[in-house]
């Protein structure tokens, strides 16, 4: 791990290897949070950044489309478990940001947990190619020969990540998950105040040796050029103030050259308390303790965080109480490293600055401090004394009540702090339009346990957010938080939310590729995407594919069955035995009268089984077992004295990374004797990896 001292220079790591400036005429001091005092320097004069991009251009894009999507999978995996296994270092540097160890368990653990997500997402849902197809086969002529479609290719270029202050590690992670499984190259700009931390993250994965070459550079300060050096097929995720993100909008690569921008912004999120929801009963409760979470977990530096506290008129006074008595209760303001230490300063002094000076504004506005103060609060220093910390960045927790909730400063202004705000309302129309006011959002809250206000709530405002969390007894304690992105749903949201979208599982690898829709023959796209299309070329070699394993076993090998007639006794006794009587398959008459059939017909599901008899080769071998099967569609009904046969093709094969087994995907398609199609549907086995000796009877 870097060792700082005052007077170093914080590393970049560009091109293969750690750069360091040399005696730059400017750099960004980078204090202690809570002491004040210089941790390191921050410079990035001399680097040579239109290197950098094209570095990851070149040798990263090579290095990393030598990969399937499983296989960078696995390795996200082991960037995690490289992390995990250091990430005693990570903690013991993120309480010099402010944090204390819950706040280091969100940012650490918690973009380490991103890459486990991704890692098994990559292996569950992802092909082990380097293609992704998206949605169904469009036929485009009657005969079969001319389809459409859609794939998805990784995009050319790099993936510029800018990130806040607030989660060096976790925000970096979150963007370079999807983009290194869609095999797009990043170069991760952290924040200033608190990069050391990044860098350390960045260390640790480059020491592990796990890296592709070129996959992770890290430019440890500003990047005044770098929109001028991206071009089409490169891509910025921003996350930070909506201010920045609109002057990042406007660069001539973003507006006209091609280059794709989304941003993650700060946003006035707002959490509303139901009618319902008195003093004393489960939601009030837990509508307090998240209220307080949010105000004191990263000293309230979250995007999340509940700015607007929307409560009932009657119910004001109970709210704060009940948040003034939990904040006394729970939250010791002091420095991380003190024993007892629940809530921490702000990243930096100037951040505590901005806060006040925030908070000023909500008070010229017309807001009270109902709770805390705006003093300089005395905090537990890190000798377990108690004292007032000048050269920290310490704001005490501070609640202010509206009287007029319609103020426009309170939808407005972000104290980007442990600040929250109440307002009141009466209706539910009107606590849904004082959410609305916000311009959106990434996140609001609903603790009710009404069903009809939960829903009247959720239908108004899930236009404007990105995400809603519907809080109530029934799932109180298993809730993951107001304030808690996770990787397999959305974060972003519309307008003041930056309008972005990030993580929400595989939308978001999906992000950093090209969509384009691919017309061709069965052959062509067969070819293109890795998956069996009807009228390619299918193999019968005389050898069942069941024999086969997947080092044997080719896309489009194919198995034709025996035909097998069906008869009344056959569909009357899969009845009997199944206890599946319907009348379709019982009573002429009323068989007859029923539009789709011309009278008693086979049960689908017996067509199905049977099917499997025709095409099942018995006999121990490498298929090891049936898992599913998927998008089952009946065609055409089969009556007594009609003949069935099945078509079986090797339509998708999915060797796993980890295993001596993979999935192997079948096109079924069942016919009648008039080759009539009867029935489609895919059929799922797990396949050994290697020819499986047979077994010898005793």
């Amino acid at each position: 791990m870097t060792d700082y001292l005052p007077g170093s220079y914080l590393p970049s790591y560009v091109q293969g290897a750690w750069w360091t400036p040399t005696a730059p005429a400017k750099a960004a001091e980078v204090r202690d949070a809570s002491t004040g005092e210089v941790i390191t320097r921050v410079s990035t004069e001399g680097l040579d950044l239109v290197g950098a991009l094209e570095y990851a251009r070149t040798t990263g894009h090579a290095s990393l489309a030598a990969l399937t999507f499983h296989q960078r999978a696995v390795l996200l995996k082991q960037f995690a478990l490289a992390l995990t296994e250091r990430k005693d270092e990570l903690y013991a540097l993120s309480a010099r940001t402010g944090a204390t160890k819950v706040d280091s368990w969100v940012d650490i653990d918690g973009g380490i947990g991103v890459l486990f997500s991704y890692s098994g997402k990559g292996r569950r849902e992802l092909p082990n190619s380097r293609v992704h197809v998206d949605g169904p086969v469009e036929p485009l002529s009657k005969d079969g020969t001319f389809l459409g479609r859609h794939v998805y290719t990784t995009l050319p270029g790099v993936a510029v990540q800018i990130n806040a202050f607030n989660f060096p590690v976790w925000g970096s992670l979150e963007k370079f998950a999807p983009a290194f499984l869609a095999g797009m190259p990043t170069l991760v700009k952290p924040a200033t105040p608190t990069g050391y931390l990044a860098e350390a993250m960045v260390r640790i994965l480059v020491e592990s040796g796990l890296l592709p070459e070129g996959s992770l550079q890290l430019v440890s300060g500003s990047v005044p050029d770098l929109f001028d050096s991206l071009r089409l097929g490169d891509l910025v995720g921003f996350t930070g103030s909506a201010s920045t993100a609109e002057s990042l909008r406007r660069p001539p690569s973003v507006q006209t050259g091609g280059v794709r921008f989304t941003a993650e912004t700060d946003s006035i999120n707002a959490s509303v308390l139901g009618t319902d929801a008195t003093a004393g009963t489960p939601e009030f409760d837990a509508y307090v303790r998240q209220l307080v979470t949010e105000m004191t977990t990263k000293a309230g530096q979250k995007c999340t965080a509940i700015r607007r506290a929307i409560v009932p008129a009657a119910a004001a006074d109970d709210v704060i109480a009940a948040v003034q008595a939990r904040i006394a209760e729970k939250t010791v303001l002091g420095d991380p490293r003190a024993e007892g230490v629940t809530m921490g300063p702000l990243a930096s002094t100037a951040q505590r600055d901005e806060v006040l000076r925030q908070v000023q504004k909500l008070q010229d506005a017309g807001g009270r401090v109902v709770v805390g103060t705006t003093d300089a609060p005395e905090v537990r220093l890190a000798d377990g004394t108690t004292g007032v910390a000048p050269d920290g960045a310490f704001v005490s927790p501070v609640l202010l009540r509206f009287d007029d909730a319609q103020a426009e400063s309170v939808h407005g202004v972000e104290a980007f702090g442990p600040v929250s705000s109440l307002l009141t309302y009466d209706t539910t129309a009107q606590a849904a339009a004082l959410v609305n006011r916000g311009g959106g959002s990434l996140v609001t809250s609903v603790a009710t346990h009404d069903p009809a206000q939960a829903v009247e709530l959720a239908t108004r405002i899930a236009p404007y957010n990105g995400r809603m969390l519907l809080l109530d007894r029934d799932d109180a304690r298993s809730s993951t938080g107001h304030g808690s992105p996770l990787p397999n749903l959305v974060h972003g949201g519309p307008g003041r939310a930056g309008g972005g979208e990030e993580l929400g599982g595989i939308r978001a690898v999906l992000h950093h590729m090209q969509r384009t829709a691919v017309q061709g023959s069965p052959e062509m796209l067969t070819a293109l995407t890795g998956v069996w299309h009807a009228g390619a070329t299918a193999h019968a070699d005389g050898q069942h594919p069941f024999r086969k394993s997947l080092s044997e076993l080719r896309i489009g090998d194919q198995i034709v069955s025996a035909s097998r007639e069906v008869t009344l006794d056959d569909i009357e006794t899969f009845a009997h035995f199944t206890g599946d009587t319907f009348y379709a398959h019982m009573d002429e008459k009323s068989a007859a009268a029923n539009p789709f059939f011309p009278g008693r017909v086979a049960h689908g599901y017996l067509l199905v089984s049977w099917a499997a008899g025709l095409f099942v080769d018995p006999e121990p071998g490498p298929v090891l077992a049936n898992y599913g099967l998927e998008n089952l569609r009946f065609i055409t009904p089969v009556s007594p004295g009609d003949s069935i046969l099945v078509e079986l093709t090797a339509k998708q094969i999915t060797p796993r990374e980890t295993d001596e087994y993979g999935e192997v995907r079948w096109d079924a398609v069942i016919r009648n004797q008039e080759d009539e199609l009867v029935a489609t549907y895919d059929v799922l086995t797990l396949v050994s990896k290697e020819p499986v000796a047979a077994e010898v009877s005793a």
